[in-house]
């Protein structure tokens, strides 16, 4: 059985082992995933920061944080990193954290969200590559975002980010965490 709840304080350590395992000797892996969370944390840019728990030892750990477009802030965020033990991945863990960390992101209000990542995983969220929002020199089929319906703000339209149909145009920026080394 997993339990799914907010970052506590006391779960920097574990939060910190656990993406240091989940992306060791991964080939798209900057080796960076741990720092870039202890960045948000310390920036107080985790908006939704979740962990998956398994007979009370974290197993998992989903990050989402504020991005730009165009420059603007919003109410736009980033999914990222998302961490499950090694010997816990492929059971349906990390999916739970991501739902249930979207599902949160719409209570706040949020416009929606991006990923950088596999476009068949992040797929079966809803998440598809737009080529009229760009993140750096990435191809745009792993570049990809999910809107979230009805969930428009004057502010957003005003700023110039998102067009009549809520749809984000422009450049992508994630939180000045990822650049943490």
């Amino acid at each position: 059985m997993i339990e799914i709840r907010p970052e506590r304080s006391d779960d920097a350590d574990a939060i910190r082992a656990v993406t240091r395992a989940a992306f060791a000797g991964a080939a798209h892996s900057s080796g960076t995933e741990a720092a870039i969370v202890d960045a948000l944390r310390a920036a107080g840019a985790l908006t939704v920061s979740l962990v998956a728990l398994q007979n009370g030892a974290i197993v998992g750990h989903v990050a989402f944080s504020p991005v730009t477009i165009d420059g603007q802030a919003g109410a736009w965020f980033g999914l990222g990193p998302v961490s499950v033990q090694p010997d816990r991945q492929r059971a349906g863990i990390g999916q739970a954290l991501i739902r249930q960390g979207l599902d949160r992101l719409k209570h706040l209000n949020a416009e929606g969200c991006v990923v950088l990542g596999d476009p068949t995983y992040y797929g079966r969220f809803g998440f598809t590559s737009d080529p009229a929002l760009r993140y750096a020199d990435v191809p745009p089929e792993y570049f990809q975002r999910l809107a979230f319906a009805g969930a428009m703000s004057a502010g957003a339209m005003s700023a110039g980010a998102m067009s009549a149909s809520a749809t984000p145009r422009g450049e992508v920026a994630y939180h000045p965490g990822f650049a943490a080394t």
